[in-house]
């Protein structure tokens, strides 16, 4: 009995790559949750905010959550960045994350295969346009969200390095953009993340890639034949380089 080869899982991801993710998500969630509440206390007259602070119970003990969750996403995005600065497999997706032409051309391919008016879908390479841009909303998002919940965090601390008569301006800004970007990343990774990875065709009822990091070959074929092609060139090219030692 042989064994299928498009069976076969290949490693995607390593150890560091998935501990800062499960990090990263874990913190997320944890501040989407305890997030309600707190915008719930700008409304705390209406009936359904009401609610829903009752239903969390003391407000300082949400807010304690939250704090603590604020300081594990810090955490794993300095845990990122760290990976990206000094890992080679971090540098190596690092550039490849960065947008090229070829983003925008399989974009417009994309749409026109889901149109209909074409056969096939783009061909992508290790990272597709859609997970660049969960990877740099992601990035961009962190530094808001860190840098405004830093600000009303200690408020004492930032009025020291403000002009006179600016900090009531910079913390109404920060608020406004804390609270306001924090719907935009939910409703983000709940709609556009969730239905990439484990929602759409082929991915149902979820993809467990976040925890093992490997994918079967049939899944690189179908999702990233670049890759699967630039791999293969390298293996020969190296397998070239071995036999040429030997023969010396």
């Amino acid at each position: 009995m042989s064994l299928d080869s498009s069976r076969a899982r290949l490693q995607r991801f390593d150890r560091y790559f998935r501990l800062q993710h499960i990090l990263m998500f874990v913190s997320v969630i944890i501040l989407v949750i305890t997030a309600i509440p707190l915008w719930c206390l700008r409304y705390p007259f209406a009936v359904f905010p009401a609610g829903v602070i009752d239903f969390f119970g003391v407000p300082e003990l949400v807010r304690t959550v939250h704090i603590g969750a604020g300081f594990l996403l810090l955490f794993a995005f300095g845990y990122q960045v760290f990976y990206m600065l000094v890992h080679p497999g971090g540098r190596r997706d690092f550039l490849l994350m960065l947008p090229v032409k070829k983003d925008f051309s399989d974009l417009y391919q994309n749409i026109l295969y889901f149109l209909g008016k074409t056969d096939s879908p783009p061909a992508f390479g290790r990272f597709a346009y859609f997970q660049k841009f969960d990877y740099w909303a992601m990035f961009w998002g962190c530094w808001i969200m860190i840098g405004t919940g830093l600000i009303m965090l200690y408020p004492e601390k930032v009025t020291v390095w403000l002009p006179s008569g600016a900090a009531t301006a910079v913390f109404g800004i920060a608020r406004e953009a804390h609270y306001h970007d924090a719907i935009l990343a939910a409703l983000t990774l709940i709609t556009w993340h969730m239905y990439h990875v484990h929602l759409r065709p082929g991915k149902f009822p979820g993809s467990m890639v976040w925890w093992h990091g490997r994918i079967t070959q049939k899944e690189q074929e179908q999702e990233h034949p670049l890759e699967k092609e630039e791999l293969f060139s390298l293996s020969c090219k190296n397998s070239s380089q071995n036999n040429l030692r030997s023969n010396r």
